[in-house]
């Protein structure tokens, strides 16, 4: 696959690597990089060689967030929606496990698209923050409050305050905190250290992660207890050697 936005490994041990590469623009989020970004995700899908996924980004931001010129090209807003739309969809929904390596500052919606992410991992660099509610631009509240609760969530999308590595660790809102020269292998070791499970265990696992929310104890259990050994556990732990 070749691409004009995002730089896309696929490694011979089965991690794909796609890195966003708009560097001089601090890796926005332009109408292309969403589309070429879905694209490459949407091929991956059911790509067998493929078994887990790390984004990253080149240069030292992560992402600035959604490329505001677009936003003045009124005749743009249709492609701006739609776009948009299909990529928070197609990475929450992403059936194979997602590790982030965030070599840099996360801002508004580069920092959504580490919350739809399943592991985060940053550089002593990092920083996190919603300052786009101060223009007008409401975040995204949900998954945010999914990985830190509710009150710290309100907190950030209703202030726009930036916070650090640091700050991010301590509310959980990534699993640890990396020199950058390590950043992006640390990320690949965990993606190979996930992928040690069966893949229709993990499959199972995403699927029940991005469905789960709302649901009380005795309907979460059916799905990871009882389902799962009715589709997954006595074929995978029966066929274990």
């Amino acid at each position: 696959m070749e691409f004009q936005t995002i730089q896309v490994l696929e490694r011979a041990d089965g991690i794909g690597i796609i890195t966003l590469n708009r560097p001089e623009k601090r890796n926005a989020l332009s109408i292309r990089m969403r589309r070429e970004i879905s694209a490459c995700l949407t091929v991956w899908c059911d790509c067998g060689h493929v078994a887990a996924v790390v984004i990253t980004g080149t240069g030292p931001v992560f992402s600035a967030g959604f490329d505001l010129d677009e936003f003045r090209q009124t005749e743009r807003h249709e492609e701006l929606f739609d776009s948009s739309s299909r990529y928070h969809r197609d990475l929450w929904h992403f059936p194979k496990p997602v590790v982030v390596a965030i070599n840099g500052p996360a801002i508004g919606g580069g920092f959504d698209l580490t919350t739809l992410c399943d592991i985060r991992f940053c550089s002593e660099t990092a920083s996190f923050g919603h300052p786009e509610i101060k223009f007008g631009a409401p975040p995204l509240f949900t998954p945010l409050r999914w990985i830190i609760g509710d009150g710290l969530a309100r907190d950030l999308c209703l202030t726009g305050r930036r916070i650090d590595a640091g700050e991010a660790q301590r509310i959980g809102l990534v699993s640890r905190i990396t020199a950058a020269d390590d950043l992006l292998e640390s990320a690949v070791q965990t993606a190979r250290s996930i992928c040690e499970a069966p893949a229709a265990t993990l499959r199972f696992a995403k699927e029940f992660f991005t469905g789960n929310a709302g649901r009380g104890f005795e309907e979460s259990f059916e799905i990871e207890h009882d389902e799962a050994f009715r589709r997954i556990i006595f074929k995978t732990m029966s066929n274990a050697t």
